[in-house]
């Protein structure tokens, strides 16, 4: 497997977790990321993703994790009163535990990397470079600048959304860069969020404020993700921490009492990207080599995990029988089963954010009533829970908490 991030290192320790000998190539020495400076990135992990990794025996390696036990969907302006319409998800509803968790992602990663160690069929392969691939008939192989090569039965692309594994494989992908960027970081606040989760839509795109665990002291604190235009995005990376803070008070209101910034800002160009198919010949993507979508909702990771629940089932399956674990069929199954998720979601997080990056009032007053209507029926309002928590749809067996 080509890349080690997030996706990728839970793609080799939920193989590995079941016996699969796995090799992790990675541009990045595992220290090196670790002691990278902290930025105040977080992950938004549903409830079924939650079993995924539960399932690869990474979830107990993690020491914080923030439960979420509401979420609050409002529609509003830049210095104005939360309107009286709005969606509320309630965890008491469904069955009083966590919808989802919000994880550092430096926690994660040291999570991931405590349990890829502790696997013997696990090898990382840090830091190194891919020169060159060859898929034949029934092998593939990789070629590392190091003059090192390794052969195996299937070759995993989890090399981000610039896979250089999908170019070489003449795999088309479908991009539409959005007039909108993200910018991350760590707030602190002063009144306690009691693990309520934000996503205030303003006119630029969505604003989430998202509960993390306290921090030294029993700091209050969040998780920010601010959707800005893009002509925006450098004069609010230059704010000074206190004009900052200001802005992020103006956008999101009083209720959790004044917010100041911990650690760095970090900001990306926002886009889509789908690509015409996830296999080839003794190829699988997984992750944003396969698809990037809007962080609206949070929903990016965990599309991420749900390729490796999928595939790591695919290959598990045929192992047990002793088949080719990258035959055809196998990547043919994988393909089809990640097909209809990944469409819809792509489809569902853009049209979401158009709609509500629209501020004519036809729209904004359509919207509101609809969110208004959604959080007065009960059934269709646990619907959509059952939707952002990762439990609905054909699921692979780890995200139905099962064992592979």
């Amino acid at each position: 497997m080509v890349g080690g991030g997030l996706v990728g290192l839970s793609m080799g320790t939920a193989l590995a977790s079941a016996g699969v000998e796995v090799a992790v190539i990675d541009a990045q020495a595992p220290d090196v990321l670790a002691a990278a400076p902290y930025d105040g990135r977080a992950s938004a992990i549903a409830r079924g993703s939650r079993r995924i990794l539960e399932g690869a025996g990474v979830w107990h390696e993690l020491q914080e994790a923030q439960p979420i036990v509401d979420i609050r969907v409002s529609d509003g302006r830049i210095g104005r009163p939360a309107p009286p319409l709005f969606l509320h998800f309630d965890a008491e509803e469904v069955d009083g535990e966590p919808m989802g968790w919000i994880v550092e992602n430096r926690l994660l990663r040291a999570a991931l990397d405590a349990r890829a160690a502790a696997l013997p069929s696990l090898v990382r392969i840090a830091p190194a470079k891919v020169a060159e691939t060859e898929r034949g008939n029934r092998w593939a192989e990789v070629r590392l600048e190091d003059g090192r090569a390794l052969r195996a039965e299937l070759l995993i692309a989890a090399d981000g959304r610039n896979s250089r594994l999908r170019q070489a494989a003449g795999i088309a992908a479908r991009v539409v860069d959005y007039p909108q960027a993200g910018l991350v970081c760590t707030v602190l606040h002063e009144r306690p969020h009691h693990g309520t989760a934000h996503e205030h839509f303003l006119p630029s795109g969505p604003f989430a404020v998202l509960p993390m665990t306290d921090g030294p002291g029993g700091a209050h604190r969040s998780s920010l993700v601010w959707t800005e235009k893009r002509a925006l995005t450098d004069w609010a990376m230059k704010l000074d921490p206190a004009a900052f803070a200001g802005e992020v008070q103006r956008r999101f209101g009083d209720s959790l009492g004044k917010f100041e910034l911990e650690g760095r800002r970090w900001s990306y160009p926002l886009s889509v990207l789908l690509a015409a198919r996830g296999t080839d010949r003794r190829l699988a993507l997984i992750g944003d080599a396969a698809h990037v979508i809007h962080p609206i909702a949070g929903q990016g990771f965990n599309l991420g995990l749900r390729d490796v629940a999928a595939l790591a089932e695919c290959i598990v399956d045929r192992r047990r029988l002793g088949l080719d674990l990258g035959a055809a069929e196998a990547l043919d199954r994988y393909a089809r089963w990640r097909r209809f998720d990944t469409l819809t979601l792509t489809a569902v997080t853009d049209g979401l954010n158009r709609l509500f990056s629209s501020d004519l009032p036809p729209i904004r007053a359509a919207r509101d009533l609809g969110l208004a209507t959604v959080n007065r029926i009960g059934p269709l309002r646990r619907f959509f829970m059952h939707h952002a928590m990762g439990l609905s749809g054909d699921l692979p067996r780890l995200a139905r908490g099962e064992p592979l």
